[in-house]
């Protein structure tokens, strides 16, 4: 099982435990947010941000990001609601789906089409799975 923490304003980010370890960004951060975001989970290694934030992601936060290791990866989380649980998660079924197929040889965009189109799951974020089975 993978919890992905969302995040949905500045004021979120002090919520956040030292073990989280993925982040979903529902809000346009600054370069300062996402120093704060680091301070609070020291262990970060992914940060999904929307397709419309993504583009215009401040150069000097993304590339403090990149230097500390974290990946940011582009994508929504669908069906998700924060008044029932503060994490999005993505079971184990998935997760093994992904690794079989992966297992079987199939090529990463493959993967990534399929598994986004059964789960609504973001290409990158498949890609990412991938990257951390193997």
């Amino acid at each position: 099982m993978m919890k992905i923490r969302i995040v949905s304003s500045k004021d979120d980010i002090k919520d956040l435990t030292r073990n989280d370890q993925t982040v979903h960004l529902a809000f346009r951060a600054s370069s300062t947010d996402m120093f704060k975001l680091l301070q609070s989970s020291p262990r970060l290694r992914a940060v999904q941000v929307p397709p419309s934030y993504y583009k215009n992601m401040p150069n000097t936060g993304r590339a403090f990001l990149e230097t500390q290791g974290v990946e940011i990866i582009e994508g929504d989380v669908w069906g998700y609601r924060k008044d029932i649980d503060e994490y999005y998660v993505i079971n184990d079924k998935i997760i093994e789906r992904i690794n079989d197929l992966h297992s079987e040889g199939q090529n990463v965009e493959e993967i990534s089409s399929r598994i986004s189109w059964e789960s609504k799951l973001s290409p990158a974020m498949v890609n990412y799975i991938i990257k951390r089975s193997t």
